[in-house]
């Protein structure tokens, strides 16, 4: 695959609008704003939730909602994935009959944000979750990966308020989402994944929000032995990653990281001394870092 086969699209008019407003001299402005909209979920005749998303690629969200939810099983067979975009409802088919009245009524409220959750069950699972000890993730790799997708075009560059997430394979960036919530953008990753066949045992995950349990979770679910990330972590993330054997990278900035969690994994193969420090106008800031 390609680098960057799927990215996100800055100029699609469905994703932002422009909002007048004033400065802080009190001149008047105009600036760019995400859109935001409810997307209603249904898997068969069941409605399962109400997520807000910047709405690009709704098949991809739902399909990684409901595996990351473990509602979908891997050998599930999709039948059919219905939009409707002017009411905001996609529903995912499948040929095994489901029914998650009970499922619904554990939910854990979780730290992502535009109301991430994530079900009881699913921490049930983690701890039979096995990732694959002969992955590896050169420095190379971190500091080729955090330069190309620094510097890739993004809705947040345009408008902020966003979250980005990264499916790369060694050095190569190849599908890259952003929404609202980190959740979100984890979930049409997955959704990708799932729909075209792609094994996660030799991909590296990137996101640009925090290493929080939610990421840690989705992350070693989705079977993916690395997670980056340009901000911070927290320490049930860090607990929980060192639980299941993730490499947990964070703070990837310019020419500094930190491995807080399957280190055995890092190979060092490029001296930081020889990386470039990230330019002023490729630092994110804000939204990315504190959302």
């Amino acid at each position: 695959m390609r680098e960057f086969h799927l990215t996100p699209d800055p100029d699609d008019p469905r994703l932002s609008e422009t909002v007048a407003g004033l400065d802080q001299d009190g001149n008047p402005i105009e600036t760019a704003v995400v859109t935001e909209r409810p997307l209603t979920l249904f898997l068969n005749a069941r409605e399962i939730v109400t997520m807000m998303t910047i709405g690009d690629h709704p098949d991809l969200l739902a399909v990684g909602y409901l595996l990351n939810q473990h509602m979908l099983r891997p050998d599930d067979e999709i039948t059919a994935i219905d939009y409707e975009d002017d009411i905001g409802v996609v529903v995912v088919r499948t040929k095994r009959e489901t029914d998650y009245e009970e499922k619904l009524k554990k939910r854990v409220q979780t730290s992502g944000c535009a109301q991430g959750t994530v079900f009881g069950d699913v921490m049930e699972n983690f701890d039979e979750a096995r990732l694959p000890a002969d992955a590896e993730i050169r420095t190379s790799w971190i500091y080729a990966l955090s330069r190309k997708i620094n510097q890739a075009p993004s809705l947040y560059l345009k408008a902020g308020a966003i979250h980005g997430c990264v499916l790369c394979e060694k050095d190569r960036p190849l599908v890259y989402m952003e929404d609202v919530g980190r959740h979100n953008a984890v979930d049409k990753i997955a959704g990708y994944m799932f729909l075209n066949g792609i094994p996660a045992t030799d991909k590296i995950f990137y996101t640009t929000g925090r290493l929080t349990s939610e990421m840690v979770i989705k992350t070693v679910s989705m079977g993916l032995p690395v997670l980056i990330s340009r901000s911070g972590f927290t320490a049930w993330g860090v607990d929980l990653a060192r639980k299941a054997n993730l490499t947990l990278i964070g703070r990837a900035k310019g020419r500094r990281f930190i491995a807080l969690a399957g280190t055995e994994r890092l190979v060092y193969d490029a001296d930081a001394r020889q990386v470039a420090e990230e330019e002023k106008r490729h630092q994110r800031k804000g939204s990315f870092a504190d959302g």
